[in-house]
């Protein structure tokens, strides 16, 4: 009994992290857990070439950069110690303009109904691979732009703010992987882009499965939200909330 209770006081004293702090370090902490994800599915996509000889699965190296880029901004956030409203405004529109491709990446699944048989293994891991990868910058950046938020807001309007992208975000989804537009045509012709989004919102009974998607896709990433949300309360050292 003296011996279990000593090894317990010895890995307290030792400090051995917990889930917790692994799942939600601080900001500058979340950089090498991206960076060993994307060795890893990295590493997953070069077997996959080596076996099959092709480069099918390179367009997920695509992906994973601009599911990059909303973390980025949010992680310049969070080390700018003073950023002006209207500022915030412009970097706010250009996150969120960005933020779809990240989760964008778990629906590169539907690539899987073209695998041959013997090689379904390693292309499930690979997609599956790059897409927690996706997932976690998009939670990430989330918490780290909530962080953000409350320098200009109050908790109640952060939280609708974010709720708000989590459901855009699933639009965003929609827009990018049924009707093939991405960020970028958000500046090379807004225009199209913004006539359809206008189609889909005048016109609700005649585009039901944009809404059943957003709604559902939405709900499941809000689930795992108030799921990374329930988890982070229980780390005391986190900086994300």
């Amino acid at each position: 009994m003296k011996s279990k209770i000593h090894e317990l006081k010895l890995i307290k004293k030792i400090g051995v992290p917990n889930i917790n702090s692994f799942l939600f370090p601080k900001s500058e902490q979340s950089i090498p857990i991206i960076f060993l994800l994307m060795l890893f599915s990295f590493g997953l996509l070069f077997i996959r070439i080596s076996i099959t000889k092709t480069l099918y699965y390179l367009f997920l190296v695509w992906n994973v950069f601009l599911a990059i880029i909303p973390y980025v901004i949010t992680m310049y956030l969070s080390e700018t110690k003073k950023t002006y409203k209207i500022s915030f405004f412009f970097i706010f529109a250009i996150w969120l303009a960005f933020l779809p491709n990240a989760p964008y990446i778990i629906t590169d699944l539907f690539h899987l109904s073209k695998s041959s048989f013997k090689n379904i293994w390693i292309d499930t891991l690979v997609i599956s691979a790059f897409a927690i990868t996706g997932m976690l910058l998009f939670y990430f950046s989330l918490f780290q732009m909530k962080r953000a938020l409350l320098d200009f807001f109050n908790q109640k309007i952060a939280k609708t703010l974010i709720i708000t992208t989590i459901y855009l975000s699933a639009f965003g989804v929609y827009i990018g992987r049924f009707l093939r537009y991405n960020s970028w045509e958000i500046l090379s012709d807004p225009l199209q882009l913004f006539r359809a989004i206008f189609d889909m919102v005048l016109h609700p009974t005649t585009n039901k499965e944009v809404w059943l998607f957003t709604v559902s896709f939405g709900l499941f990433l809000q689930l795992g939200y108030s799921i990374f949300k329930r988890l982070n309360t229980k780390n005391q050292n986190n900086t994300f909330n």
